[in-house]
């Protein structure tokens, strides 16, 4: 069964480079390509594509708030009475779209799959990956129209997919408002690190001393709230007062007394860091310890 796809990109190289990739895997056909979310929409409308291969951070809408309504649409939540009856033809048309987020940040990957998404690919993307999405949307579209005289059309709670949805929606706007790059003195100088290579950072003697990949030096930051304020709180947790970590960048968790743990992070020295009380609940959750 030959698939119909929406390549969904405010990158022209990136667009471009999947397609290939597309047509090189075959069994797929890129019907239309779009640079922005409000065109996704109006093209899941016209074309009713099977599969949506969605990047998450776009101007204007991104891929979650498309996912959003793409599933308002099916699921009969969406503004329908503007449309009219073509409006009714798009929310008919929608409602078969299965998604394949498409990110360059893998903190959204796991959350993928607890928005109904079909899939997550990270770029560049791996056209064995690529394929994996591919087959697993295949199979899924089968299912669903196995189960298509079912009034929910083969689709599982719309409802959480949505609340997620708006939930991610709303991380995703938190973050754009964070610094993705963070200023460290190390020696005379001034490297410029990327956010999610900070490790941890630290409070000693009324100076923030930043651990990255690759060095540690000391930050402008007068306090551990005031460079916290300044990252994503998702990602950058105060696990202890004196301490700022990165969670994608814990390498072990170590059982301590009292039911708490220790942290072993990613940095060369393997820096052990304590989790307070406060916070070991929240790491319980967090990673269902």
């Amino acid at each position: 069964m030959e698939l119909k796809a929406l390549v969904v990109d405010d990158e022209q190289l990136a667009r471009d480079e999947l397609c290939y990739l597309l047509e090189q895997a075959g069994g797929v056909t890129v019907v239309a390509q779009a640079a922005n979310g409000v065109d996704a929409l109006a093209l899941i409308g016209e074309h009713a594509p099977d599969l949506v291969f969605l990047d998450v951070q776009m101007p204007g809408l991104n891929g979650f708030e498309v996912a959003r309504q793409v599933l308002e649409r099916q699921d009969g939540t969406g503004d329908r009475a503007q449309g009219g009856a073509h409006g009714e033809d798009r929310v008919e048309a929608s409602g078969g779209a299965e998604i394949v987020f498409v990110t360059a940040f893998d903190q959204y990957a796991i959350e993928a799959f607890q928005v109904d998404a079909v899939d997550y690919l990270l770029k560049p993307v791996d056209p064995e990956r690529l394929d994996q999405a591919v087959q697993r949307a295949r199979r899924r579209i089968g299912a669903r129209t196995s189960s298509h005289a079912g009034d929910d059309g083969g689709r599982a709670e719309p409802t959480l997919a949505n609340a997620e949805l708006t939930r991610l929606v709303k991380r995703l706007a938190l973050g754009q408002g964070r610094r993705e790059r963070l200023a460290v003195k190390v020696g005379e100088r001034f490297l410029l690190v990327d956010a999610g290579d900070v490790i941890f950072a630290t409070l000693a003697d009324e100076v923030v001393t930043v651990a990255a990949t690759g060095f540690t030096g000391t930050s402008s930051y007068r306090t551990l709230d005031d460079l916290q304020a300044q990252l994503d709180p998702e990602t950058f947790w105060r696990v202890h007062r004196a301490y700022l970590v990165n969670i994608n960048k814990i390498k072990e968790i170590v059982p301590w007394f009292s039911r708490n743990y220790i942290l072993k992070m990613s940095d060369a020295k393997s820096t052990e860091i304590p989790v307070s009380r406060s916070q070991t609940k929240r790491l319980r959750e967090y990673l269902r310890l």
